[in-house]
């Protein structure tokens, strides 16, 4: 089996969008790939960030994995900071990347256009980190949405470039971006991306939200004043993206939606799109708070750094080989 790896920060709650855009496609490749995921906490602390909230929005996302469907027989799945291994090999690709190639990721650019003061050196240096968290497991491909796909392109041309430099070490990897459900974007301003981070608790669904309140957030959702129901994200933005939820959570293919709904409102569209995610919603959070009570986050993530330690040991002491760093054979 070909190898996928991912990881995500626990920062924030999940929402709605993490689910549709990752982690419901996680859950199809859990059976075609050998997957490794693993949550960023090392990546978390590149911003200010309290001690408790992290905490549990990390055991959060943990049981919130599982619920959806993640089955830790079939995929590895760990805490970075467990495998000291990630900034190990962090620090060594940074020593082999180029200020202009940090300048230009668009986290860093964006804040300096902002005029944000006070920037963390991790904040700056972070993408190296994450090109070692890739390359660390030989992964084949890392599944991203479109505004990741850069963190790919940048650990292959770190990957390229030490392979050139000391002999065949890492696989490069291929960035993997779904195309159906791959942005689900913001309820109130529907070019924006629904984010975890978002102030406006109207324009996000959180996968642990009050049902009926999910349900309201749908109903309130901007559309325009068209009212034909088609699929059009460049006139008819919030629709659309109404409809990739719909299409999403229910199967069923966008193009039948329409077909369905044709002659009819905006109104009438919500209260299904609305109900299939009350529905959602509910089956998850019972999942989840079983699983909190159950207690197995804690041997999952055993197990799983004693997996993950063992492909990161061996990938990274045949790094320090080919840098010179092993004096005695």
């Amino acid at each position: 089996m070909k190898r996928m790896l991912s990881g995500i920060k626990p920062t924030g709650k999940l929402t709605l969008g993490n689910y549709i855009g990752a982690i419901r496609e996680f859950i199809k490749y859990q059976d075609e790939y050998e997957m490794f995921i693993f949550i960023a906490n090392l990546h978390a602390i590149t911003v200010p960030c309290d001690p408790k909230e992290l905490k549990k929005n990390t055991k959060d996302l943990i049981a919130l994995y599982l619920a959806c469907g993640l089955d830790p027989k079939k995929v590895t799945l760990f805490l970075q900071s467990d495998v000291h291994e990630h900034a190990e090999l962090g620090w060594m690709l940074t020593c082999h990347s180029y200020m202009g190639e940090l300048q230009r990721m668009t986290q860093y650019k964006d804040k300096v256009a902002k005029g944000e003061q006070n920037l963390t050196a991790g904040l700056f240096t972070y993408p190296c980190l994450m090109a070692a968290d890739i390359l660390l497991y030989d992964a084949d491909y890392v599944p991203v949405g479109i505004d990741q796909k850069q963190h790919v392109e940048l650990t292959r041309d770190i990957a390229i470039r030490f392979n050139n430099r000391y002999g065949e070490t890492f696989v490069v990897p291929e960035p993997l971006v779904t195309k159906v459900g791959a942005k689900i974007y913001s309820l109130t301003e529907p070019t924006k991306k629904m984010s975890k981070s978002e102030n406006d608790d109207k324009s996000t669904i959180y996968l642990l939200d009050d049902p009926k309140l999910a349900k309201k957030k749908i109903m309130s959702a901007v559309t325009d004043s068209l009212g034909i129901i088609q699929y059009d994200p460049e006139n008819q933005p919030g629709l659309a993206n109404l409809l990739t939820i719909q299409a999403a959570l229910s199967g069923e293919a966008i193009e039948s939606i329409v077909e369905r709904y044709q002659g009819k409102g905006y109104g009438e569209l919500k209260k299904e799109i609305g109900a299939t995610v009350e529905s959602f919603l509910s089956d998850l959070q019972e999942k989840y708070r079983d699983i909190l009570a159950s207690g197995i986050c804690e041997s999952v993530l055993a197990d799983g750094k004693q997996q993950a330690q063992a492909v990161a040991f061996k990938k990274v002491r045949k790094v320090k080989k080919k840098l010179g760093f092993q004096i005695f054979s």
